[in-house]
């Protein structure tokens, strides 16, 4: 695999906040991959270096071989469409579009009018009246449109309602596979793109936790459910990253993969084992960064 961007010990700090804390990571060509993480866990900051709209406080980037800031060559070849995306007061999508057009090379004016069609998006209305929705379309178009080597989305779809974000799936899948390029996904939503991801890099605290191909890590955690006496003398000495009792009844999810012989013996004991989707797994442990909901994956961002 090629090598698009390489993150050495990258830090950022904002006064007495330590935003992202000295991560090192690749990102390899023609890949999709999911940059997954709770709120203020240092993702967009993330993306925001990568993309020079900010600066490490330490640290290296190099996308392309070459360091991004103030480097039209390379920042021509990426595209950034963040949830916040500013526009002048009198813009309209078609504004917006056109210049898209202009900057990326690769701009695909017929597969925008398409996009356009169905998200059924009004772009001669004035972008400051769109709904919610329709700002996120214009975001979601602009950014597979694009065409771009490396595209990053920082959750600019989470405007848009379910059949919307399906829409949106299923074209920036589809132009994938015919036009292949690296696509970062910051997304909360984890159980819906986690079909798309092919791997994960997962922060926390500032800090990757998380760094694999996303077939590696389905499978690697289950839970036990039964009888808390069995239960626990089945987890002794495993790690454990999520316990829950009720009465007599205890739930604990727990790492690695189970066996055959596992399997067997748990049923015979009386025991039930479940998956634990990939949306679970990054919550169990991510979960301590939330004093007051631990277990409130909607947190999850």
């Amino acid at each position: 695999m090629t090598t698009v961007i390489e993150v050495t010990n990258l830090t950022k700090r904002y006064r007495d906040t330590l935003a992202v804390d000295g991560v090192s990571f690749s990102i390899e060509k023609d890949t999709i991959y999911g940059l997954l993480g709770r709120n203020g866990a240092g993702k967009t900051t993330v993306m925001s270096i990568l993309t020079a709209q900010n600066s490490p406080t330490d640290g290296t980037v190099r996308v392309f071989g070459e360091s991004p800031y103030e480097n039209s060559r390379v920042l021509s070849r990426m595209c950034f469409v963040r949830e916040s995306q500013k526009y002048p007061d009198d813009a309209t999508p078609l504004h917006a579009f056109r210049i898209a057009r202009l900057f990326y090379p690769r701009w695909d004016q017929d597969l925008a009018d398409r996009l356009i069609e169905e998200f059924q998006l009004p772009v001669k209305q004035r972008i400051k009246k769109l709904s919610r929705g329709q700002l996120s379309a214009v975001g979601v178009i602009i950014g597979i449109a694009a065409r771009a080597e490396i595209t990053f989305f920082d959750e600019p779809y989470l405007g848009l309602d379910a059949v919307a974000r399906q829409i949106f799936y299923d074209r920036l899948l589809e132009d994938y596979a015919e036009h292949p390029r690296t696509i970062i996904l910051s997304s909360h939503l984890i159980d819906e793109v986690s079909n798309l991801l092919e791997r994960i890099l997962v922060i926390d605290n500032g800090r990757i936790i998380m760094d694999e191909d996303t077939e590696s890590v389905r499978g690697r955690a289950a839970t036990i459910l039964g009888d808390t006496a069995t239960v626990e003398a089945f987890v002794t000495g495993r790690e454990v990253i999520h316990r829950e009792s009720l009465g007599k009844v205890t739930s604990v999810t727990v790492l690695g993969t189970l066996t055959a012989a596992e399997r067997t013996d748990l049923a015979a004991s009386g025991l039930d084992v479940g998956p634990v989707s990939l949306q679970q797994l990054i919550v169990r442990q991510t979960q301590h960064a939330s004093p007051t909901s631990p277990t409130d994956e909607g947190a999850l961002r």
